[in-house]
């Protein structure tokens, strides 16, 4: 296992002069010794790009990779100690799940007995004890996955294992159940593990530390909580969540808030900037009250969709929608209807720019 920092930048074209030139933007993070981290963002923000360049697969056009303080920006994955988990299963279809399992560990001269214990112990924990003998030939796409998790859990002295939407190729009803999986692996072996993922049910389910990307930088990094409680920029309030954070255009003029058309002093112990700024706030806690209620805007209501445990409101704030996820007691809420919505509380959010002031 070991401690990987990076403090690099990548262009895929020589003499990048923009942002738009770079895939990854210059940054600085450090992937803890035995921690569980998700990269997380749509497709082309940059977090493939991020794994190969840790994995060694690919050398960073700037700035370097340290492994516990060694420098290894030009070393192969094999140098690096890496091992690497891809979208599609890379097993050998000819051999039998034991067969496949051994393979990374009789590469390095491990001892027989060794062998054979750490393969025991990796099909236990993949529930694959009893398939140690069938060929990988005749085996599920989901179980042949699960062959090439093993096969990068089974050296115990791997620096890293890294994932590449390692469940793109499995069942929806199988991936929750590989997921709760891994997790456990993680906490049993206390590997380094870094999970590439689109999804974000997966990496908020896998890590404890996810890394959100936009546009090859990485915007916040930090547990599931302060994803949702706290983004620091507009763009995870957007990508977290379902539905993602609302926002609202506002202003600050001295010591009150400008939005929707009406003003109200700064909610208490809140310092912002004077000027516009934009108000963000989840749906889970846009809640209905009175007229006029100091911090509520009016609104039009647009749709009320029933999904039995709870409604979801749309509704209309001076031509912009917004969610609320309402108790079922608001079922009799019909389109054209007006409702007043809370949206400043202690679960709001300010932002300029993009960033997080308060």
């Amino acid at each position: 296992m070991a401690r990987i920092e990076l403090d690099l930048a990548h262009a895929y074209r020589p003499n990048p002069q923009q942002d738009s030139d770079y895939a990854l933007l210059p940054l600085k993070m450090t992937f803890e010794d035995g921690g569980a981290y998700a990269l997380l963002g749509p497709s082309g923000c940059g977090k493939t790009t991020l794994l190969n360049i840790t994995s060694g697969l690919l050398q960073p056009s700037h700035g370097k990779v340290l492994f516990d303080g060694r420098d290894m920006t030009r070393l192969s994955p094999q140098e690096r100690n890496i091992a690497q988990v891809f979208q599609f299963p890379v097993i050998y279809d000819t051999m039998t799940v034991a067969e496949n399992l051994a393979f990374p560990l009789r590469n390095r001269k491990v001892p027989e007995a060794q062998i054979k214990k750490r393969v025991g112990e990796i099909a236990e924990m993949l529930d694959m004890s009893g398939q140690l003998n069938q060929r990988a030939a005749g085996l599920a796409a989901d179980a042949k996955q699960k062959i090439s998790l093993g096969r990068g859990l089974v050296r115990p002295d791997v620096s890293a294992v890294l994932f590449d939407e390692p469940l793109t190729v499995i069942d929806p009803h199988l991936k929750w159940q590989l997921r709760r999986k891994l997790k456990q692996i993680h906490h049993e072996l206390k590997l380094t593990l870094i999970y590439v993922t689109h999804d974000q049910v997966e990496a908020l389910t896998f890590a404890d530390q996810v890394v959100v990307m936009t546009r090859g930088r990485a915007v916040q990094v930090g547990p599931a909580d302060a994803l949702f409680e706290r983004p620091q920029h507009t763009f995870v309030g957007h990508f977290i969540g379902s539905p993602g954070m609302n926002f609202l255009n506002a202003e600050v003029r001295g010591s009150k808030l400008l939005l929707a058309g009406d003003e109200w002093p700064l909610p208490a112990g809140v310092q912002l900037p004077e000027g516009p700024l934009k108000l963000g706030v989840r749906p889970e806690y846009v809640e209905v009250t009175a007229p006029n209620a100091p911090g509520a805007v009016a609104a039009k209501v647009r749709q009320v969709q029933d999904v039995g445990t709870h409604l979801m409101l749309t509704a209309e704030v001076q031509g912009v929608p917004l969610k609320a996820r309402l108790g079922v007691e608001w079922l009799s809420l019909k389109p054209g209807d007006e409702v007043w919505l809370q949206l400043l509380g202690q679960h709001s959010c300010f932002y300029v720019n993009e960033e997080l002031v308060s």
